[in-house]
């Protein structure tokens, strides 16, 4: 690839990530729950609410990647450390998200379910971004291919396996945390759990060969 082509290609990854920090962002503000990725970062966000859910993001997608490290050793490749940053951008993204979505009411459980529902889709439309421009994974994919490749695994069986441990890991924390309740993690979680794989492949089936034209 060309210098321009690979610069048009991070451009597109860094749009990507705007678009998926705003589905999460619609995804928490209807308040039933987020995607399984971010559901440890949100039950922390409402335990520790002196930070926010983009820093808890931040901090989240930091851990994944110190996991690459100690899982992969000498199998990590320095480039990969650009995941840093740009999971930095996809916190700062997640609150400018919140900012942008906080005018909107969710006083009437539809509209929660509506907020859930549109953010998978701004989600999958972003995750769909991401994976035209096909520069760099992000920490949470990266972490479960480094998984897969060192264990041998197929890769969609250890995505789901990371996912349900996401969950459970958030219900766990949310029932030490809030006396024996379920705190954040709610049928919203299931339901991005299901659609957004859908819709990731939906939008890559339609974008896939226009965008892949414009980057050429």
């Amino acid at each position: 690839m060309s210098k321009t082509e690979i610069a048009k290609r991070y451009i597109l990854f860094i749009i990507s990530l705007f678009f998926s920090a705003l589905g999460v962002a619609f995804t928490k503000h209807g308040e039933i729950g987020v995607s399984p990725i971010s559901s440890v970062a949100n039950v922390l966000s409402f335990k520790f609410s002196s930070m926010s859910l983009g820093t808890w993001l931040i901090i989240w997608n930091c851990a994944l990647i110190l996991g690459q490290i100690m899982i992969l050793g000498r199998k990590f490749r320095l480039i990969q450390l650009l995941q840093v940053p740009l999971s930095f951008l996809f916190g700062w993204f997640t609150d400018l998200g919140m900012f942008l979505v906080s005018p909107i009411p969710v006083d009437f459980y539809p509209i929660r379910i509506v907020m859930v529902i549109v953010g998978v889709i701004i989600l999958g439309f972003g995750i769909s971004l991401a994976v035209i421009a096909n520069v760099i994974m992000n920490s949470g994919e990266a972490f479960v291919k480094a998984l897969a490749d060192t264990m041998r695994k197929e890769f969609g069986n250890v995505k789901i396996c990371f996912d349900i441990s996401c969950v459970a890991a958030a219900l766990i924390l949310s029932l030490i945390f809030f006396n024996g309740k379920i705190i954040g993690t709610r049928e919203g979680t299931i339901i991005s759990a299901f659609l957004t794989g859908i819709v990731v492949k939906a939008f890559s089936k339609r974008l896939n060969g226009p965008v892949n034209k414009l980057l050429k």
